[in-house]
């Protein structure tokens, strides 16, 4: 009787500790979800229309040395639905519907799981209640494939002295999962892409990080595993040393949401709404005084004007050029960028520089005012700068050089958002990792860089990059994150054969219909005109096509391309549509029907490339044409090509 007994308690015992799953899946069915909790690791799982794609993937956190994740105990699950319609001022739609199935798992010891299954994706994200404040010192997490799907992977580059210091502008390589050697200690960094064949796509991502570093992802033989930076030993200057622990956290608290976002097809990634709906709620109350748009810019050209009757540079009378060009043509803002401020000394600006001077003169002309600043440079409390500047009437800043994604500076990024929107500034980030929704809870916050932009040409040559392919790549995958800080506009425009690279006077590859193209196919709601006024004086028709563009939309919607080929992309705002086409060095046929269109007529005008761009990149055609809901456009794009069309209502142009 006893040996009976003593075998029901072992029996009870293990009964407890076995691990048990739970799941939840999406809306739709497709997508579920898993968690498996009990003996041995934490781990969970995801199955795409009944088949598991990633399998066994650990999840732990260590707290004050205490490891979260193996041994699990579970105390509650928790099952719900959220529906919500979420308000996006600046995002790529004003805005949209969001629906999930919900799924909290509280474990003992003040710690659990909230994990989420949308239509557009999966994701999951730890949590704890426990008193007082923690030391992170690290967190697992995995994503481990079932098969070896191919994979589209940004690596950051190797560094001896700092592993983590990344500019996030890495070309795009094609790998297989788990058939990458692990030993070659290789960083990735996300959105990563995986190919999962008729099954779909996927994408990795994150949301909502504070104070927490941002993942990278190293290889390893089944797939991914996160490595994140420690915290630095210098904060306000990081310098490759860092402590053992990643950071100090209040232990009742959320932590970042892993994402896995899906598309059944390419075209439904870059319009994929994971990190968006994921993050924190605005904090600005009345965004009203944000206000997207275009700009001048002057780095690109190198600070070069001509045609004028004074020295060009960095000084008063160049940036009231540039200020009067942008009130000619409808751009609402001039970016001032390096230089313009004493060496190390933010607060005051080299005598050639007139700040308040041409703030004023802008003000009157309706231009806002732009300041680029070096982060290292504005540091750790930056009230006194914003103040002043927001003073003297500047719309807004670009900081520059973060370079990594360490927890201090993740907790500094957002500390510059807020104090901006108390001063009514907006900011463009740029040497930056990619978006994880800060400018959902802070929208003043335009742009993020983070990506392989058009500044690249200045710095490679034909051999060692590849514009064209990383054009129609980063739609799918790096946008799909969030908007970008790509700065096109390029004129001197060039085939394969003929791209140099030339610092001074730098060059596109591609035709000038690719560069029109960016402004309708990247979301960018503050879309820099890189080229120097000087010229875009001498290219009216395409300066004019380009500011007739908004820069933020009511709707987007993908019409049809594949990733690292082409992309024909369809915007709405106010009434009026916009198309824009681009492809790889492949020239490429494209049909565009217009059965989105409302009844009646429309008036539609066409950039395209010209019968000779494949020789000469710069050819164009600009023409007008009229259209309804049954017209069908066939349009040609020339190796590196692209096009744009507006479409109006009949009216709006006779």
């Amino acid at each position: 009787m006893k040996r009976i007994l003593a075998m029901l308690l072992g029996m009870l015992i293990l009964t407890q500790v076995e691990a048990k799953v739970y799941s939840v899946s999406s809306p739709d069915g497709r997508l579920q979800i898993s968690i498996s909790a009990g003996k041995g690791a934490t781990t969970w799982a995801l199955a795409v229309d009944g088949q598991t794609v990633l399998d066994a993937n650990r999840i732990g956190l260590t707290l004050d040395g205490v490891e979260l994740g193996p041994d699990a105990r579970v105390i509650k699950v928790a099952k719900s639905e959220i529906r919500e319609r979420i308000e996006a001022p600046l995002y790529r739609q004003a805005s949209f519907d969001a629906h999930c199935n919900r799924m909290i798992i509280k474990m003992k010891g003040g710690w659990g799981i909230e994990v989420r299954a949308y239509d557009d994706g999966v994701a999951y994200r730890l949590t704890t209640q426990l008193p007082g404040k923690k030391r992170v010192g690290g967190e697992t997490a995995e994503f481990n494939f079932t098969r070896p799907f191919d994979m589209l992977v940004p690596y950051s580059p190797t560094r001896e002295r700092d592993r983590y210091r990344n500019s996030f502008e890495s070309q795009y390589e094609n790998v297989v999962a788990g058939q990458i050697d692990a030993a070659r200690g290789r960083l990735a960094f996300m959105p990563v892409y995986i190919d999962l064949g008729q099954a779909g796509r996927l994408l990795l991502m994150e949301s909502d990080i504070w104070d927490y570093p941002g993942m990278f992802l190293r290889t390893t033989g089944k797939g991914f595993e996160a490595e994140f930076p420690p915290y630095p030993e210098n904060v306000s200057v990081p310098d490759g040393k860092y402590l053992d622990y990643l950071c100090d956290v209040d232990a009742t608290r959320d932590y970042p949401w892993r994402i896995v976002a899906y598309g059944a097809t390419d075209c439904d990634l870059p319009v994929n709404n994971m990190v968006y709906q994921l993050a924190s709620p605005s904090r600005i109350e009345d965004p009203s005084w944000i206000r997207p748009g275009f700009s001048t810019w002057d780095w690109w050209s190198n600070f070069k004007l001509h045609g004028v009757d004074f020295k060009s540079g960095i000084n008063t009378e160049a940036y009231l050029y540039h200020i009067d060009f942008a009130a000619s043509h409808g751009i609402r803002y001039i970016l001032i960028d390096e230089g313009w401020y004493r060496r190390g000394d933010i607060l005051h600006p080299i005598p050639e520089m007139d700040i308040p001077r041409l703030c004023r003169y802008g003000a009157e002309k309706g231009v806002g005012v732009l300041l680029w600043m070096h982060t290292h440079v504005l540091g750790l409390e930056p009230d006194k700068v914003f103040e002043q500047y927001a003073n003297m009437g500047v719309a807004g800043l670009k900081i520059d050089f973060f370079d990594n994604q360490e927890a201090a500076m993740v907790g500094r990024i957002a500390m510059y958002a807020e104090k901006a929107a108390k001063y009514h500034l907006v900011l463009d980030y740029h040497g930056i990792y990619k978006p994880v929704g800060l400018s959902r809870t802070w929208p003043n916050v335009l742009n993020y860089e983070g990506v392989m932009g058009l500044e690249n040409a200045k710095g490679y040559s034909a051999d060692q990059l590849d514009l064209p392919r990383n054009d129609v790549l980063i739609p799918y995958i790096r946008m799909a994150a969030g908007q970008m800080d790509y700065t096109p506009g390029a004129l001197r425009n060039a085939n394969r054969n003929d791209f140099r690279k030339i610092n001074e006077r730098p060059m596109s590859q591609g035709t000038r219909g690719h560069q029109v193209a960016c402004y309708v196919v990247y979301d960018e709601p503050l879309a820099m005109l890189c080229d120097s006024p000087s010229d875009y004086l001498k290219e009216e028709e395409t300066v004019r096509f380009i500011t007739a563009m908004p820069t933020a939309f009511d709707r987007t919607e993908v019409l049809s391309g594949k990733v690292g080929e082409w992309i024909v992309t369809l915007r709405e705002k106010g009434g009026v549509f916009y198309v824009g086409g681009m492809t790889s060095w492949q020239e490429r046929d494209v049909d565009v029907d217009l059965s989105f269109l409302p009844a009646g007529k429309w008036t539609c005008r066409v950039f395209r490339d010209g019968i000779n761009a494949d020789k000469v990149a710069t050819d164009y055609v600009l023409e007008q044409l009229e259209a309804d809901s049954s017209s069908r456009l066939k349009v040609h794009m020339a190796p590196g090509g692209g096009f744009a069309i507006i479409l109006s209502p009949a009216t709006d142009l006779q």
